[in-house]
């Protein structure tokens, strides 16, 4: 009976640690990535936003990835600009447990592709934060 007493009380107390540890992890949902965003401190002249990114939900060729595009109007690039899945486009992947943001950034010249790692830092309806690996902290707000 002892035993049994004391492997129950085990068992409750790692129950509780492992409640609480994920308790402390910010949990985001992948949807409401989805959607075009304008970064939030870029303006150009006249207060005009100028740097766009749009996460979709369709899937590159392997399933793994997602595709998105981004482009910046001051430079005179447009989204309609863009060549399918060349400069500009990237494909990524969210990881909700580890709330990490990873984009491969796509290269017309020779399948050079760029990969980023962010942390999520919030990530709602309207709001994206994100930190990349050098500690900058970017965030977006949503457009449509």
């Amino acid at each position: 009976m002892k035993k049994s007493t004391i492997l129950f009380g085990v068992v409750a107390i790692v129950a509780m640690v492992m409640v609480s540890c994920q308790m402390d992890k910010p949990t985001f949902q992948e949807a409401n990535l989805l959607g075009k965003w304008i970064k939030d401190d870029a303006t150009g002249l006249d207060s005009v936003p100028v740097e766009f990114v749009r996460f979709t939900d369709e899937l590159d060729p392997t399933g793994e990835y997602k595709y998105g595009r981004q482009w910046n109007v001051s430079e005179d690039i447009y989204e309609e600009d863009l060549k399918p899945y060349g400069n500009g486009w990237f494909k990524y992947k969210f990881n909700q447990l580890k709330s990490e943001l990873t984009e491969i950034h796509l290269m017309d010249n020779g399948d050079a592709d760029v990969p980023k790692i962010y942390t999520v830092l919030q990530l709602t309806d309207d709001v994206l934060k994100y930190r990349d690996d050098s500690g900058v902290i970017t965030t977006f707000v949503k457009v449509e």
